[in-house]
Parts: structure tokens; C-alpha cells; sequence
């Protein structure tokens, strides 16, 4: 029988001692076998510190973000491996493809955030400055760099691919190297993604290990410099969060742990409308996906009372055109569980839900399934409850059949189904099937406070939808209480969960030379070149252009107004404008812009390509007839940009503009974006680095890849 072996310290290793045996969940056949012992797990520890933490330190975020982009299309390259592989988890070709390609999804997604919305730097500048001094000259702001230990992954059986990778794509763009613990069952796919994620030599040495089997005492070697996540069920997480050496070092503990979500049916929403039916789709989708094996999967699902006899007749019925079997088979729309402990697991938990509550569909004693052998195979039917106490029952909200059981239950008002929702102390997911806007109001508000996400449902948005049970990239992915009170995702502050927040007090001139970008109050070099005569890479941080001046007239307003159309009364009616907040007739605003661009702009051809933006507009003091205007552009950050070989090289250029009257009053602020060219040739190998002190834009005109195609990316 083949043993797994792990990834440790650079080496594929195999584990010494007693291993456990791992078997197809269809076939129950015996295909490999795992075990960890012999394992340095301290030193798994120390290697990743101190070889893969420094090498992914080193790069930019945007480096970081491409290494994600390789890595996802290497890996879809060789998606059919992981297929094949996944088979033996009982996964049907859907199931697998949320798994698989719903993971690399998010490798995808993590690339594209990490180049619009962090800089091409090795750290990152998070928030406004803070003024410290009424003189300006000490002033505060917070910087964000990684930590340097490394990410501890404890992931569950469910999904051996995605629960993986939403965890690695946030780690590695923040900088961090991850040692990576599969649940044991399903280890097998997990091997194989992580073998050829090794073979690919994409991800720096010691960026990433791998433990097939137990974690030995490795937690107990972890720092206040490493972070530990975690995703099962909440009793191991409490235990695990409980550990001597997570809590004498304040390490960072992350949890995702299983749930009893809940799907809402609006009271509005009666049998015969589009919000029904959809929700009654849903909620058998939600039991049949992953055979039920999901954290975000609906558990609880509540119904107005009078219509719970159609609810479970509508669910009954889409449940009995359901076929349960080898997912290998034409037809089989629901495989089994990953393996007889979890049928046993479920099974158990089934009997506890049965006090308080009444099987209405299914029964795990007598049912048939369309293909394989139901005595060799892990499984089990779908299974609907009935709960018609469910403000004094317990069992609903308390125990959770991680498998295809679900719970209906009614309610007699909205603020009473909120109550409902809210007994699960906490979960990961809620969703409402409404389509009556006030009832969504209501209950976002009245559950919000208990849920990680809520996704509301009606008929316009139903065919975008990606689903009750689908987190996604850019949204939090995690929940209060019994959900563990952990972000797995979220963007850009999931990739800020690996990293040390630390706030910097200085000059404004000393955190404009740390940061590399341009601070009120720093200096402000000149030269006698015209900033729009230099390239992109000429540039300076803090180098700033003082215009001559302009004078406005009453013609300038008139002008303008026949040209713009803009004929508002506060620029060209004496009398109304005399009773308005500006007592008199003002210029337009844009005027202003115009009349600033006119003063700092150099009009011939040079290094400037286009006017590219424009940021953060405010119009601070009314500007009069006779006012004289005056413009300082300042080069405030610089981002290079990956240029195709047949493009011309360039970056975009942030210029911090002030406006002033002739009391050095400002009338207008914001910042200008433009596209500068680059001296670098389109074929320089360093054409797609920045260079140090170049930050990114979130407006940077890049291809955005898609999370994984159009289905939901379901959760673990």
C-alpha cells in the first residue's frame, strides 16, 4: 500500500511507526496510508523562518501577486491530476470542481487584489496621516510589514484543495511561508496539489511544507511571530486555541469552524412566487452539495408558519429527484460521505436532532442508492427535520449532522424568525429569500451582529448569485461565536492578517523617505526641468512644480458656462447668488481644475502619455472675480506597471495638486494620475519591476481573472 509522505525542511518525507489507513469513499478500497511520526516538527518551524520567510519577505507585494498568478495557471495546467484524485473522496464532478478549480479561483483573485490595492513594495502604508503637532512637523502613520515566523494551517477533510489554498493565497501575498496540516481522511488530494506545487518551482525555497498525519508537538514551538488558522469543528479549535505556547506567545489564532447557518423565507414570499421556489432550490442544493460536508452549509432552515406544510412537501419533492451513488456514474447528482466515521458521526448527531424534532423526508435506515455499493460506501441519504418548538428546543441549535441533514422550523413574525436566526450563537452564513425590501432591512440589522455574511436573495438577483453556501475572495469569510470569530478571507485584510501593524511618529520628511510616498509637510525639491519634461524613472518623491499665477474674470465664468452648459445660479445671477452661502458669484469649480491644469501642464510632447485620473476632489473656499489662482503640483508616489513586450513601458504617476488664491489660501485639492513612460526597454527583463519607492494604484487598467468561471466557490 502506498504511504504519503510530507514536505518537510525541502524533502518529501516518509513518516515512521504506526500509519492510518486511508480508503475510497465509494468503493471503501484501501489507497494509501498516512502517519507523521519521525517528523522534526521544531525544526519544520525553524526551516520556514529562517529560509522561506526571508525569501518571501524580500519581494514586493507585487512580485508576491505574480508568483499567485503563475502558481493558479500552473496548477489548472494539471487540474485533470487533481480530478482524478478527488474521485476518492466521493465528490461528484461538481463537487470536485468548487474543490479544485473554486481554490486556484482564489490564487487568481489574490493576484489581482495584490496589484491594484497594495504597493510594489515590501511593505504596505495603511491609513490617512495623523497630525501630531500643530506645526505639522511631527506627524504619525502606520506601517504594515510581515511577521517573521510562519503560518500554521490546520485545515478540515471537506475540501483538501480549497481549504488550502484561501488559506495559502492571503499567507503568501502578505509575505509569509505556511506549513500546511490536511485532516488525515482526505490527505491524499492534498499531497498531490502540494507535489506539484513543489515540482513547480514557483514558490521560493521553504516557502511552503507540508504535514501528512498528526501535528506531533509542533504547536508547541510556535512564536509570537507565527500565526496559526484553523478550520473543523469548534470543540478542537477551543482546545487548540488553549495551547500553552499559542497563549504564553500571543499568537495569532485564526477560526473557521462549522456552523448552523440558517436560509429565511420573507413572509411576503408564498408558494407560486419566484422567491419561493428559489429558496426551496437553494435550500436542496445546500443539503446535496459536498453531500452536506460544508461549514457554510443551511442547517436551520426557518419558514413562516403557515407555510411550513408547503415548504417540506416543495423540499420533498426536489429531494426525491435527487440520486444518491458513485459520483463516477451518469446521473448521480450527490456522492457519499468521505468515509464510515463520518456516517457514524452523522448518524449520531441525526439521533440527538431527534429529540425536539421529527424525520419528515429520508431515513438513513431504508434508503437506495442509483449506483455503487451502498454497504462498501459512505452513505448516507438526505434527511429533513421538523421542529415545531423551535424557540424552546435546543437540539437544533446546538447540534450540527455535518453531513445532508437539514432542520425546518416556523416562525409566527419577522422579529421572531430573527430571534431564531440568532440561536445559533454564531455562524458563518445567513440567507434571506425576500422580496420585500423593508423585511431584508429588518433582518440584516436584527442578525448581522451574529452572522459573517448574509446573503439576500429575490428574483432580480437570484441568476447572479453565487450561492448561500459560496464565499468569495474579496469578502470576509469567517463568523462570531460558535463560527470561531475568525477571517479566513476578505481581501486585502485577510493578506494584513500576516502582517505586524506598527505606527510610525517622525517628520513629515522622515516618513515621506520610509514610505516613498509624499507627506504635507515634507520637503519639496525643484528643478529647473518641467516635472512633465522627465520620465517616469527621473522623477522624485516630494519634487514639486510652483506655477505663475492667474487672475479670474467675470468673462473666464461666462465662458466657461457656455462651454460646459453649467449655467447654475451661484456663477451667473448676481441676485441669487447675493442670498446664497457665497453672498456673491463664484467660479465654477471645474473651472478651477481647468484654469490649474492650464497653469502646470507642459503643452509639448514628452515622457507624459495621458491624463490618467483623478482622486480625493475637494473644494475648500469659493474662488470670486478678481481672485488670483496659483497651482503646486507635487510628485506624490510612483507605480510602475507590468508592460506587455510589445507596449511601451510605463507607470503611473500621482501628483499630490493644491490650489491657492492670492491670501496662500487653498480653493482646491486632489491628487492627478498620469501615465509617464519609462526609459527601460519593452524587452528589459526589470521592465515589469518597479523599482524601490514605487507604490500601486487600485485604478491600474489590468486584467482581473475571474475567481474560478461562473459557479459559486463554495466553502469548506
Amino acid at each position: 500500500m502506498a504511504k504519503l509522505r510530507s514536505y518537510a525542511q525541502g524533502e518529501w518525507v516518509e513518516g515512521s511507526g504506526k500509519a492510518t489507513d486511508l480508503v475510497h469513499a465509494v468503493t471503501g478500497a484501501h489507497i494509501a496510508e498516512a502517519t507523521s511520526e519521525g517528523l522534526d516538527f521544531k525544526g519544520m518551524l525553524d526551516y520556514a523562518r529562517n529560509v522561506g520567510n526571508p525569501k518571501l519577505r524580500a519581494m514586493t507585494f507585487h512580485e508576491r501577486a505574480r508568483m499567485l498568478k503563475e502558481m493558479a495557471k500552473y496548477l489548472m495546467e494539471r487540474k485533470e491530476e487533481f480530478y482524478t484524485l478527488s474521485e476518492a473522496t466521493g465528490a461528484t464532478k461538481t463537487d470536485s470542481w468548487i474543490d479544485i478549480e473554486g481554490g486556484i479561483g482564489t490564487f487568481f483573485a489574490y493576484s489581482s487584489k495584490g496589484r491594484r490595492e497594495f504597493p510594489n513594495e515590501t511593505f504596505f502604508m495603511e491609513g490617512a496621516v495623523e497630525p501630531l503637532s500643530k506645526d505639522n512637523t511631527f506627524v504619525g502613520r502606520h506601517i504594515c510589514v510581515p511577521l517573521e515566523g510562519t503560518a500554521v494551517h490546520i485545515n478540515a477533510f471537506n475540501f483538501p484543495c480549497w481549504g488550502m489554498l484561501e488559506k495559502l493565497a492571503p499567507t503568501f501575498l502578505g509575505g509569509m511561508p505556511a506549513i500546511v496540516k490536511p485532516a488525515t481522511i482526505t490527505s491524499y488530494l492534498t499531497e498531490g496539489m502540494v507535489r506539484a506545487m513543489i515540482e513547480s518551482g514557483i514558490i521560493p525555497e521553504g516557502a511552503l511544507q507540508l504535514i501528512v498525519g498528526g501535528t506531533g508537538d509542533l504547536l508547541d514551538h510556535v512564536t509570537g511571530q507565527d500565526v496559526v488558522t484553523f478550520t473543523g469543528s469548534a470543540t478542537t479549535g477551543r482546545k487548540l486555541k488553549a495551547g500553552r505556547a499559542i497563549v504564553e506567545n500571543s499568537v495569532r489564532y485564526n477560526q473557521e469552524a462549522d456552523s448552523l447557518n440558517f436560509s429565511m423565507l420573507g413572509p411576503e414570499s408564498t408558494p407560486g412566487t419566484e422567491e419561493f421556489d428559489l429558496f426551496v432550490k437553494e435550500v436542496v442544493r445546500e443539503m446535496t452539495v459536498k453531500a452536506g460536508q460544508k461549514c457554510t452549509a443551511i442547517r436551520r432552515t426557518i419558514v413562516p408558519e403557515p407555510m411550513v406544510d408547503d415548504v417540506i412537501r416543495a423540499i420533498s419533492k426536489r429531494l426525491g429527484g435527487v440520486k444518491v451513488g458513485d459520483p463516477r456514474a451518469d446521473g448521480i447528482r450527490m456522492g457519499p460521505l468521505v468515509g464510515k466515521s463520518q456516517v457514524t458521526d452523522v448518524r449520531a448527531n441525526l439521533e440527538s436532532l431527534k429529540n425536539g424534532s421529527e424525520i419528515v423526508y429520508g431515513d438513513p435506515d431504508n434508503f437506495d442508492i442509483a449506483a455503487g455499493d451502498k454497504a462498501k460506501g459512505a452513505f448516507f441519504p438526505p434527511t429533513l427535520l421538523y421542529c415545531d418548538s423551535p424557540t424552546t428546543a435546543d437540539g437544533p441549535h446546538q447540534i450540527e449532522a455535518f453531513g445532508p441533514v437539514n432542520t425546518v422550523m416556523p416562525y409566527s413574525s419577522v422579529e421572531e424568525a430573527i430571534e431564531l436566526a440568532k440561536l445559533g450563537r454564531g455562524s458563518l452564513v445567513g440567507s434571506l429569500f425576500t422580496s420585500s425590501d423593508d423585511v431584508a432591512r429588518d433582518v440584516v440589522l436584527g442578525t448581522a451582529s451574529h452572522h459573517g455574511r448574509i446573503m439576500i436573495i429575490d428574483r432580480t438577483s437570484a441568476k447572479a448569485s453565487t450561492g448561500h453556501g459560496s464565499p468569495l475572495p474579496g469578502l470576509v469569510h469567517g463568523g462570531p461565536g460558535r463560527a470561531g470569530g475568525g477571517e479566513e478571507l476578505g481581501g486585502s485584510r485577510s493578506a494584513l492578517h500576516y502582517m505586524q501593524r506598527t505606527a510610525l511618529q517622525g517628520s513629515p520628511t522622515t516618513l515621506t523617505h520610509v514610505s516613498n510616498e509624499w507627506i504635507k509637510g515634507a520637503a519639496q525639491p525643484s528643478d529647473r526641468v518641467h516635472p512633465f519634461r522627465k520620465y517616469f524613472d527621473e522623477l522624485d518623491i516630494g519634487e514639486t512644480l510652483i506655477t505663475h499665477r492667474r487672475t479670474v474674470t467675470e468673462a473666464d465664468i461666462v465662458n466657461f458656462a457656455g462651454i460646459s452648459g453649467d449655467f447654475f445660479y451661484a456663477h451667473m445671477d448676481d441676485v441669487a447668488a447675493k442670498d446664497s452661502l457665497f453672498e456673491k458669484r463664484v467660479a465654477h469649480g471645474y473651472f478651477v481644475l481647468s484654469a490649474a491644469a492650464g497653469l502646470f501642464v507642459d503643452p509639448g510632447p514628452g515622457p507624459v502619455m495621458a491624463n490618467y485620473g483623478l482622486d480625493n476632489l475637494r473644494f475648500t473656499k469659493p474662488v470670486y472675480v478678481g481672485d488670483t489662482i496659483q497651482a503646486r503640483l507635487t510628485c506624490k508616489q510612483k507605480t510602475a506597471k507590468e508592460t506587455p513586450p510589445d507596449a511601451v513601458p510605463q507607470g503611473v504617476v500621482a501628483w499630490d495638486v493644491e490650489v491657492t488664491n492670492q491670501e496662500q489660501e487653498p480653493v482646491a485639492v486632489y491628487t492627478i494620475l498620469t501615465l509617464v513612460k519609462r526609459r527601460v526597454e519593452a524587452n528589459d527583463p526589470d521592465a515589469n519591476d518597479a523599482p524601490a519607492g514605487v507604490g500601486d494604484n487600485p485604478r491600474a487598467p489590468e486584467t482581473r481573472e475571474p475567481v474560478a468561471a461562473d459557479k459559486p466557490v463554495e466553502t469548506v
